[in-house]
């Protein structure tokens, strides 16, 4: 069964990943990025062997979502899966079910931060960025990646409302709230993952979670080339910067009024009941 850690991208799944992948799979806490490898990503080429290789055709990929998540469970173990795949159904198709999906970490981040992180890791203008957020979007149709899938995001408020609405057991996790108080959210998400699962944690494997997976050691490990998944500029002469502003990007210091005004006409309904709009 899965345990989906969800997010739009740029809201803090790395994050996440890091967090859980350090808390289930360590004894002592300690994050490195090779734990990663352990929450991979939903969808990708390998899961779709033997069904289709249609990797860029979403009605083609729709037929197949469910058998490809039947395969990943045969084993019939708890397992988790990343993915930024909108919890959509099309036609008689649904992403994925009870049968296969036993609860989600869902995480969300304020929109108007998001602006600077979709320029900067899909190097876009920041209207652009505003765009691809009210814009229903779907990753996939350039990406490079041998690996890569269509990925049918939506718009940043579908995202959220489609996982929030179609999932039976859903923690939200806010990334705000991880950067104000992670002790809480650490609570949260161990309190939730006991309902699934059997680990061992204790004060000290505590106190390294927190501290291997603070966004400053993240983004150090980065620097010394420690973190995989960077991705390549347009150009493919650099790779773009994964840990780029984290607790530092806010919107108030940086975002024009004009495109804040967007977002939040766009977005209003999700952003009040998130608690971004009074």
């Amino acid at each position: 069964m899965i345990i989906w850690l969800a997010s739009y991208p740029k809201s803090g799944n790395t994050w996440i990943r890091s967090i859980v992948s350090s808390l289930i799979y360590t004894e002592d806490g300690k994050f490195e990025f090779d734990l990663l490898k352990k929450i991979p990503q939903f969808p990708i080429k390998k899961n779709f062997e033997g069904f289709t290789d249609k990797y860029r055709d979403i009605h083609e990929l729709k037929k197949n979502w469910i058998y490809a998540q039947d395969k990943i469970n045969l084993d019939q173990k708890i397992k988790f899966l990343k993915t930024h795949h909108l919890n959509c159904k099309i036609d008689d198709y649904n992403f994925t079910n009870t049968s296969n999906t036993c609860a989600t970490i869902y995480v969300v981040r304020d929109p108007r931060n998001l602006i600077n992180s979709i320029s900067n890791h899909y190097d876009k203008s920041k209207e652009d960025s505003k765009k691809f957020l009210i814009t229903p979007q779907f990753l996939g149709e350039k990406e490079n990646s041998s690996g890569y899938v269509m990925t049918l995001l939506g718009s940043w408020g579908e995202h959220y409302r489609f996982w929030k609405q179609n999932s039976k057991n859903f923690l939200l996790i806010k990334y705000e709230d991880l950067i104000q108080n992670i002790d809480k959210e650490l609570d949260k998400i161990i309190n939730f993952l006991k309902n699934y699962m059997t680990f061992n944690v204790d004060k000290k494997k505590r106190e390294n979670i927190i501290n291997t997976t603070s966004f400053k050691n993240l983004k150090s490990m980065e620097e010394k080339g420690l973190f995989k998944e960077s991705v390549l500029t347009k150009n493919s002469s650099s790779k773009v910067v994964f840990f780029h502003q984290g607790p530092d990007n806010n919107w108030e210091n940086s975002l024009d009024k004009k495109l804040q005004i967007e977002i939040e006409q766009n977005f209003k309904i999700e952003m009040e009941e998130l608690g971004y709009l009074k």
